[in-house]
């Protein structure tokens, strides 16, 4: 597990210390790739021990719809951000290559996980997640209360797409624009997502991990093809750096 840095419980998995065999080993927290379910339960139950709460995963669709979790265990429907303001509750973004991108809201309390991808990226999900947010407000406040962190996703030199693709994207979004390692036209979508939550004003924002196609102890769609995915996790209403706490 990776520590986000926040001043909440919140992480980033890796691909160890799971249950379930190649080509998913071993902590793949996915139901949707292929995997025993079996060996999946038993990951995802790794995973709450981990984050001391019951973890509710979003179902990405590539795009910015924000779905509110009320209760642990209810029905998610696909969307790309999911948040809770219900303290003891966990949500996660699930991926392998895209941008886990986790959020605190020091006003209200209230998390967020956005799946963040090359599509979600140019559909506005970033934005969508910050408003999402800043819509729990009764009252104005400051952005520099939100706090970000960007997990482990794949990075510029690795993320080869066509030249119109990157052409497109970079409209809206020039920081992600990039030649990869064999000078290629690429996208840097973790840069990219930094630079948006900086454009909104966001207080803090966070690195935490790797590229996912450079590193192994991540799992990679590009990569590999078949494989499982990992998750940032982050827990509401669990403050670890506040005044009268510490860090794990």
């Amino acid at each position: 597990m990776i520590d986000a840095g926040l001043s909440v419980r919140a992480f980033f998995t890796t691909r160890d210390g799971g249950t379930s065999g190649p080509p998913y080993a071993s902590l793949n927290v996915a139901t949707h790739v292929g995997d025993d379910p079996g060996a999946v339960a038993r990951n995802r139950a790794i995973v709450e021990d981990a984050a001391g709460a019951p973890v509710t995963y979003l179902v990405a669709e590539h795009g910015i719809r924000v779905h509110t979790v009320r209760a642990a265990g209810e029905e998610v429907p696909p969307a790309d951000v999911v948040l809770t303001t219900v303290p003891g509750l966990a949500v996660a973004a699930i991926g392998a290559d895209c941008v886990p991108l986790l959020l605190h809201d020091g006003v209200t309390g209230a998390v967020a996980a956005a799946h963040v991808g090359r599509a979600g990226l140019y559909a506005g999900a970033v934005d969508a997640a910050v408003a999402a947010l800043l819509d729990l407000r009764h009252e104005k406040a400051s952005l520099a209360t939100l706090c970000a962190s960007v997990g482990p996703a794949i990075c510029g030199s690795c993320y080869e797409v066509p030249a119109a693709m990157r052409d497109e994207v970079a409209t809206r979004h020039p920081s992600a624009l990039t030649t990869t390692r064999w000078g290629t036209p690429g996208l840097d979508i973790p840069r990219a997502v930094e630079a948006r939550l900086d454009e909104l004003g966001v207080g803090q924002i966070l690195r935490r991990g790797g590229c996912t196609y450079e590193d192994e102890q991540f799992f990679s769609h590009r990569r590999d093809g078949t494989t499982g995915r990992q998750c940032g996790v982050i827990v509401c209403g669990v403050s670890l750096r506040g005044p009268d706490s510490s860090a794990p």
